[in-house]
Formats: C-alpha cells, sequence, structure tokens
C-alpha cells in the first residue's frame, strides 16, 4: 500500500517522527501504570500480593502434597521467579487484547501512530515487572541462593518475554478489532499454555522420567526454553542445566525463531491494519 492511499484511511502504525514516538509511547506507559494504582491506599503492594499469593498456593501444593519441587534446591525461588516472569507476559498479552478498542475515541478523534498503544501497554507490564524482580531477588537470596555472574544471564531471558510478548501484544490488539472472540480464545491459550510450560516442574526433571523427548518437546515451546534458562542464569547447579545442555541446540534455536517469527508477524500485521483501525472498530 502505497503512503497515499494509507493516508487515506488513517494514521499509520509508526508516523515520520521517531522521537515524538517514543516519547508518546512512554507517556501513555507512564499514565497508565500512574492511573491502575490511583485512589488505592496500598498502590502498588496490591501488584506484588498478586503474584506471592499465587506462589504461596503452588509452593504448598507442590512440595507438600505433589511432592514435585520437593528435594529441589531452591525450588520455591524457581516457582517465584518463574510466576513473575508469567505474569508479566499474561498481563502484557491479556491487557493488550482490547487496548484498541478500550481508546476508541481516542483513535477516532486523534492522529498519531497507533503502534505506541500496544508498546506502551507492553511497556506498562515491564514496569511491573522490574519492580517484582526486586522482590525475587530478595526473595532468592533469603532462599540461600548465592549472586553469581550468571544473574547477568536474566537480561536476555527477560528480553525474549518481552519480544514473545510485545508480538503477541500486536497481533492480539489488531485482530481483536475485527473479531471479538480473539479476547475468550486468548483467555484459554494462557491458562492451557500455563500448564504446559515448566513453572510449578522443572523441564528436566520430567526428561529424566519420561524421556528426552519430553524434555525437548517442553523446551520447543519458547517460554519453556526461557524458563528453564532462567533457572540456569538464577540458580545453576546441576538440578537447573541451561537449555542448551538440557535439550540441545536444535529446540533452544527453535524456540528462538518461534519468538522472532511471532514478533515479525504481530508486526507485519499491525502495520497493515493501522491504517483502518478507526474505521474498523
Amino acid at each position: 500500500m502505497t503512503t497515499r492511499a494509507a493516508n487515506a484511511y488513517g494514521p499509520s502504525a509508526f508516523g515520520s517522527d521517531a522521537r515524538r514516538f517514543l516519547e508518546l509511547t512512554t507517556t501513555l506507559a507512564r499514565s497508565e501504570f500512574k492511573l491502575r494504582y490511583f485512589g488505592s491506599a496500598l498502590g502498588y503492594v496490591w501488584s506484588l500480593m498478586r503474584p506471592l499469593l499465587f506462589f504461596g498456593v503452588l509452593y504448598l501444593f507442590f512440595t507438600q502434597i505433589l511432592h514435585v519441587g520437593k528435594g529441589v534446591p531452591h525450588y520455591g525461588a524457581y516457582l517465584l521467579a518463574g510466576i513473575v516472569l508469567w505474569n508479566y507476559f499474561g498481563e502484557a498479552t491479556g491487557t493488550a487484547v482490547n487496548c484498541l478498542v478500550a481508546r476508541e475515541p481516542l483513535l477516532r478523534k486523534m492522529r498519531f501512530p497507533r503502534m505506541v498503544i500496544p508498546l506502551s501497554v507492553s511497556l506498562t507490564a515491564l514496569f511491573n515487572l522490574g519492580m517484582n524482580t526486586i522482590a525475587v531477588f530478595i526473595f532468592a537470596l533469603a532462599n540461600g541462593v548465592a549472586p553469581s555472574v550468571r544473574w547477568l544471564e536474566l537480561i536476555p531471558v527477560a528480553a525474549g518475554f518481552v519480544v514473545l510478548a510485545t508480538g503477541f501484544a500486536m497481533l492480539l490488539s489488531a485482530a481483536y478489532v475485527r473479531a471479538r472472540d480473539v479476547a475468550p480464545i486468548w483467555e484459554v491459550v494462557l491458562q492451557a499454555w500455563f500448564y504446559c510450560s515448566p513453572i510449578m516442574y522443572l523441564a528436566t526433571k520430567y526428561g529424566q522420567e519420561f524421556g528426552r523427548g519430553f524434555e525437548k518437546l517442553a523446551l520447543v515451546n519458547p517460554p519453556g526454553m526461557l524458563l528453564t534458562q532462567m533457572g540456569h542464569a538464577l540458580i545453576g547447579g546441576p538440578s537447573f542445566p541451561s537449555a542448551n545442555t538440557a535439550a540441545g541446540t536444535g529446540p533452544v534455536l527453535a524456540a528462538v525463531l518461534i519468538i522472532v517469527g511471532v514478533f515479525v508477524v504481530g508486526w507485519a500485521f499491525f502495520i497493515r491494519e493501522a491504517p483502518r483501525l478507526a474505521e474498523n472498530l
């Protein structure tokens, strides 16, 4: 589509001013973050309580009843870190689904780069992830996890989740404008994906019981690969090998390609739909 044809419909995804685009994205993200806790006496504490309460229930259930994590060193630190990372992914994608529809008046009345909206949603969730990560480090240290240079590997792990979540945010937000069924479908997908990902269990442990095929399949799953690498970076040791050591280069490369593929597809789909968003709402 030519620029003239795009303008006949409405603003494009990015606009022509990169500085204005970045300013709008960060401003909208900060505003959303502040409004979320405006008027709340405890403010951010509520955001922290949710993963902590969920962690407490899962930790007791899987260690004392199912004995899944019993005997695994620092299992609690791994579980909490996994929940925090998954909460970011769920928040960024779940909130993004209806982010364009929720801002219909803004889209109809103002001309601005449309990509600002889903990116600001991902950035707002990233603010929460950053603060929750502080709680993870405090808990890990209290749990006896020794600080290590491996902790730097958590940066690319978090980046992988950000790229994957942002790709889905772009894809889902634009798709929801056309089909409202996207929201309930994504809720079901997220729920199933959570239980299929090695958050409450270790892919390496079940690989020993069910064979290498199970382990490789778990690590082809992008969150599974990232969570396994997170365990290695945060804790390390024989119980937490790297994703490459656990499953080999093939599954890890496949997971990386899926992450990149989701981002590229989401990017391309949103760019195509951006000029028509106000018209399709």
